[in-house]
């Protein structure tokens, strides 16, 4: 009867003409199309989504579990799912992933590093 909430669902917005100067925690999923000076982090051990649009612009650590970027980031970026690096995409600082999807003309100006998991990537459906 009632759907479950879609982990990539965005629930908050920081529109185009909009500064933030401090950092910024969420829940869930967040697009950023303004100007961060600040660290972007998700609430750590929930799924979370951040989209930084072709106009956003972070100046500060961004952290979250799935991370779609577009846009410019001037420091690190901890994504521990999957970081998507569209064609506009910018960034200044390591990034640490643990899966890369990265498009033609993406930049980054710094070490790319894939954080090892304990578990296997690959999991096989035990037989009964």
């Amino acid at each position: 009867m009632f759907k479950s909430k879609n982990k990539s669902t965005i629930d908050s917005l920081i529109g185009a003409s909009t500064h933030i100067e401090g950092n910024v925690h969420f829940k869930g999923g967040l697009r950023i199309d303004g100007r961060v000076k600040g660290n972007v982090v998700a609430e750590a051990g929930e799924p979370s989504i951040l989209v930084i649009s072709e106009q956003a612009v972070i100046d500060g650590e961004v952290r979250a579990g799935h991370v779609v970027v577009n846009g410019v980031i001037n420091g690190p970026v901890f994504s521990s799912d999957l970081i998507e690096l569209q064609s506009k995409a910018r960034i200044s600082g390591d990034v640490h992933y643990k899966a890369l999807e990265m498009m033609n003309g993406a930049l980054v100006s710094g070490k790319l590093a894939h954080d090892q998991v304990a578990e296997p990537v690959l999991k096989l459906a035990a037989s009964n």
